[in-house]
């Protein structure tokens, strides 16, 4: 037995020392495989070719594992609208680079302000005396703006042009709440504080209209003045006067109609786009032409970094409070950034670039803290910060601004929104329609409350609006002491109104026009330097979730763009007019979800712009399904129906 048991501690011990060196292999592997970062491929002669299918952001979201089990491994791609920039600018003045060819069948949409962005690289690529050529089934109004700064745009037969202009409805809940018995109990200030009004009217109020019909119409203009200046031939007037008419003097046939109105310029599918290319570039067996895939030649391109840094910092998505994010500007993960970037002592300005309606007070007031004591860093001499504003800087967006030396932001930017509201439902009514009574012991006046079950009392009320009003104040108060303004005077364009960005510039809530490399350009001068690079804070890919996303997901990045599994949900499909229009119900059910949210999410005092809901960026969705469950009862509809906040 001794032997026995001799012998079998030897094989247990033997069997541990194998399990541990798996482990140390595994892990180690691992390791690796995550500290290993993309080497460029081979740039061969030819095109650089750009299959867009997913959409342009700001920031990606981070992947959530929880998210790739729960979805199967599918996943939709993002792309960084900086890194597009720096791939086109690059392959404008690369002789390796004879044609830029851009895939938008599966193009999963950008703000106005990243088109016009983009576009001006594409811009520069056609300068340097290279074709650029596009290609899509359906072209929306995101599509056709990027599309039109092409030398070359075509368009499938079965496909066409759809330009719908701004503009959409909202919902509105007050009866529906009313025959639930469900009290909203609104807290707010600002005349044109529209967010909460999708619970307490039935529509919008006339402030809200006037304000709103004014800012679509100024982006409407801006949009047009763009796609008529690259793409003079288009007869945009034609289109959108009447479509019906226009259609028919084609026979119907969208694509032909696209074309008589000079949208398009030429009719072709896949195969007819590719071997176009290869009369430009030289033909190839695997691809249809000589190209280089955007991914590879991003590598290639690689990133400057000479000089002294200069920190950037993105305030993209909702503002939330604690930790969350990317594509979520958590308030504490973002003040996190920017104290370990100061505390470093290696940055000599910082650039903050918003794009965001806004979100919890107490979240964007952590954000606002800490660009403020960045610029306390340099002491005497405060080191420089700007705020270069994306498509969306309201609200929130805007008070994460305000410690700003200088704010850039562009005609199509949406900025305002200055002003402060809470939503807090009571179910008492509900309750005792259906049985429930309720009943209370109190000690004080405050006692138990809020309390959405028996209801909110006066001195709560009172308690609550006191508290929205001192937060409206120092809202004020902020933009007054940054804008160099009396809050008299900023109080009168304040008010929860939001504007364009040239109505924004004339009102002196910012200062110029100009994109995120005039705000960087700005920094650097104000500090003092003629060499330096941009570091982007925080821009560390979520490595476990970077690799299984290797692993489970498809090559996006694919020359043809044939194979669309790695679509997430319903957004594979929608290529044609007739699916762009099921796909709608779709965005009916995402805006529910998102009302939902606001009504019953407990959220606290909210500095956020629900009416630009229609206005911001597409978000990033590599996270539905954990971020879904995450935000409870009004996640899981979201869930439900297939979409995301």
């Amino acid at each position: 037995m001794k032997f026995a048991r001799a012998v079998w501690a030897i094989l247990v011990a033997i069997k541990d020392g194998l399990v541990l060196l798996l482990l140390l292999l595994f892990f180690g592997g691992l390791s690796l495989a995550l500290s290993m970062k993309p080497m460029p491929g081979r740039v061969q002669d030819g095109a650089l070719a750009i299959t867009l299918d997913g959409p342009i952001v700001e920031e990606r979201a981070k992947l959530e594992p929880a998210a790739l089990l729960l979805g199967g491994g599918a996943t939709r791609h993002q792309f960084l609208a900086r890194d597009l920039v720096r791939a086109i600018e690059a392959a404008a003045g690369d002789g390796r680079i004879r044609a830029v060819t851009l895939d938008l069948e599966d193009f999963g949409g950008g703000s106005q302000v990243t088109l016009s962005r983009i576009g001006a690289a594409l811009d520069k690529v056609r300068h340097a005396g290279k074709p650029v050529l596009v290609r899509a089934v359906l072209y929306d109004d995101a599509t056709f703006q990027l599309a039109a700064h092409a030398g070359e745009v075509w368009v499938d037969p079965l496909g066409g042009v759809l330009l719908r202009g701004r503009g959409g409805t909202m919902l509105f809940y007050h009866d529906l709440l009313d025959r639930l018995k469900i009290k909203a109990h609104v807290f707010k200030v600002g005349t044109y504080k529209s967010a909460v009004e999708p619970f307490v009217r039935n529509n919008l109020s006339p402030e809200a209209k006037e304000a709103e019909t004014a800012v679509f119409g100024a982006l409407w203009h801006d949009w047009q003045d763009e796609v008529k200046r690259v793409r003079p031939r288009a007869d945009i007037a034609r289109v959108t006067a009447d479509p019906v008419k226009w259609l028919n003097a084609s026979g119907g046939d969208a694509a032909k109609a696209a074309q008589a109105a000079g949208l398009v310029d030429r009719i072709g599918d896949k195969a007819d786009f590719a071997r176009r290319a290869a009369e430009l570039v030289g033909s190839d067996k695997a691809d249809g032409y000589k190209l280089t895939k955007f991914g590879t030649y991003l590598a290639d391109v690689g990133v400057a970094k000479g000089g002294k840094a200069i920190a950037v910092v993105t305030v993209a998505g909702d503002i939330v409070d604690g930790k969350a994010g990317p594509g979520v500007a958590g308030g504490d993960r973002i003040a996190a950034l920017i104290d370990k970037a100061a505390a470093s002592e290696n940055y000599a300005a910082l650039v903050v670039r918003v794009d965001s309606p806004g979100g919890s007070v107490m979240g964007a007031e952590r954000i606002r803290a800490a660009i403020a004591r960045f610029k306390a860093h340099g002491g005497a001499r405060a080191l420089p910060v700007a705020v270069s504003m994306g498509n969306l800087a309201a609200s929130g967006g805007y008070w994460v601004s305000t410690p700003a030396d200088r704010i850039f932001a562009e005609p199509a930017t949406i900025t305002g929104s200055i002003g402060i509201f809470a939503v807090i439902p009571s179910f008492e009514d509900a309750l005792a329609k259906i049985g429930v009574g309720t009943d209370s012991v109190r000690t004080t006046s405050l006692s138990g409350q809020p309390d959405p079950v028996g209801g909110l009392n006066a001195a709560t009320s009172a308690v609550l609006q006191s508290e929205i009003d001192m937060g409206y104040r120092r809202f004020v108060g902020l933009v007054a002491a940054s804008r160099h303004k009396t809050p008299e005077a900023v109080d009168r364009i304040a008010q929860g109104r939001i504007w364009d960005g040239g109505t924004a510039r004339q009102l002196g809530l910012v200062d110029e026009f100009g994109d995120l490399d005039q705000a960087l350009a700005w920094a650097a001068q104000r500090a003092g330097l003629t060499k330096w690079h941009p570091v982007w804070l925080g821009d560390n890919a979520d490595s476990l979730g970077g690799l299984l996303q290797q692993l489970m997901s498809d090559d996006s990045d694919s020359a043809d763009g044939s194979d669309d599994t790695h679509m997430a949900g319903f957004e594979s499909g929608g290529r044609d007019l007739a699916g762009r229009v099921a796909m709608a119900r779709f965005a009916l059910a995402g805006q529910m979800a998102g009302d939902l949210d606001h009504l019953l999410g407990g959220q606290g005092a909210q500095a956020y712009c629900l009416e630009c809901a229609g206005l911001v960026s597409p978000a990033p969705q590599s996270g539905e399904a954990a971020a879904a469950f995450a935000r409870g009862p009004s996640g899981w509809l979201s869930l439900l129906f297939g979409v995301a906040r």
